[in-house]
């Protein structure tokens, strides 16, 4: 199937499941080295690992995703449900495989923990360099998909409000604008470097205020158009929102299938469920749900549940464009 064959339903629930599948692949080799990766790479489904969890199992990057995809499907924008779903998530478990909550970054935590002192949404993430982590980015992929349809500066409008519950330093703002604009793109039907290019050129028009301007720099590389020649080496892969950010879309660029991109992401170790999730999901759009295999979606704790919501999710976005 070509990408102008697929269809906007099968680019959605493609980018949803990709997401949740590349986290999966990723957890049981969570925090090992690029070398580790090298001599042993993953190539299927795996279980247990790094957290002892079986294969299929998904992590808080899922979990903060599903959060936000519940939220919008009973809700259009409303940040204090999304907030308190958050909340929930850390003490009761919701929207969790099995559960448990078995790894949370620290921003995220301490957000949520300001989310449940009374804390307003858009004023709980923290706001300094240390608070750039990729737990925005990690979960923002429902808003690219609800939102797609809106101009860029709403676009990101929405996509930076989202960032602050849990991240509110402009860096992590950005590349959750920087996601969601690719994945309006991609979501119209715009291949991997068409999209890249079309994507780097809003930034630099959206992005031009003098505030802004340190950030941009931060995001040279990305933003010269020529991350995609980049040597493999010079690619990081760690929990830094840029390092995640530049991950995904490199790979997204090299990579000719879904589990080609997910299984590099993977192979470069480090924060390997998110740089899977991340990039799992844009390629996931990219190539459609028919791209992602069988025998990864066939472990996948809470399948059928997933199911239904993604389901309702994209019936419920799709219903409002027709």
């Amino acid at each position: 199937m070509t990408e102008t064959e697929v269809t906007l339903r099968s680019r959605m629930l493609g980018g949803l499941w990709g997401s949740v599948v590349g986290d999966a692949l990723g957890v049981p080799v969570e925090f090992s080295t690029r070398e580790e990766r090298d001599r042993d790479p993953v190539r299927e489904v795996r279980g247990y690992g790094t957290y002892n969890q079986p294969p299929g199992t998904w992590s808080d990057d899922s979990s903060l995703m599903l959060c936000t995809l519940l939220s919008l499907s009973e809700h259009v924008l409303d940040l204090r449900d999304i907030g308190q779903r958050f909340v929930r998530y850390l003490t009761e478990a919701y929207a969790t495989p099995y559960g448990s909550v078995f790894d949370v970054g620290m921003a995220t935590a301490n957000a949520i923990d300001r989310l449940r002192s009374g804390c307003p949404p858009e004023q709980a993430g923290g706001t300094t360099d240390r608070d750039n982590g990729n737990g925005s980015l990690m979960r923002i992929l429902p808003i690219g998909l609800r939102f797609y349809e809106e101009t860029p500066e709403r676009l990101i409008e929405i996509a930076h409000m989202v960032s602050r519950i849990t991240h509110g330093h402009p860096r992590s703002q950005l590349a959750c604008g920087y996601a969601c604009l690719l994945i309006s793109r991609l979501l119209m039907g715009d291949s991997a470097a068409v999209a890249y290019e079309k994507t780097n050129a809003q930034i630099h028009r959206l992005y031009s205020a003098p505030q802004w301007q340190d950030e941009r720099t931060q995001y040279g590389r990305l933003l010269s158009g020529r991350i995609a020649g980049e040597p493999r080496s010079a690619i990081q892969s760690s929990g830094y929102v840029l390092h995640t950010l530049e991950a995904s879309v490199y790979l997204l660029l090299r990579s000719p299938s879904y589990s080609q991109a997910v299984l590099d992401a993977i192979n470069m170790g480090g924060d390997t469920d998110t740089t899977a999730c991340v990039v799992g999901g844009l390629s996931g759009i990219l190539h459609g749900l028919k791209a992602i295999p069988e025998g990864w979606l066939q472990p996948i704790a809470r399948r059928t549940e997933l199911s239904g919501w993604f389901e309702t999710f994209v019936s419920r976005t799709t219903q409002r464009d027709s």
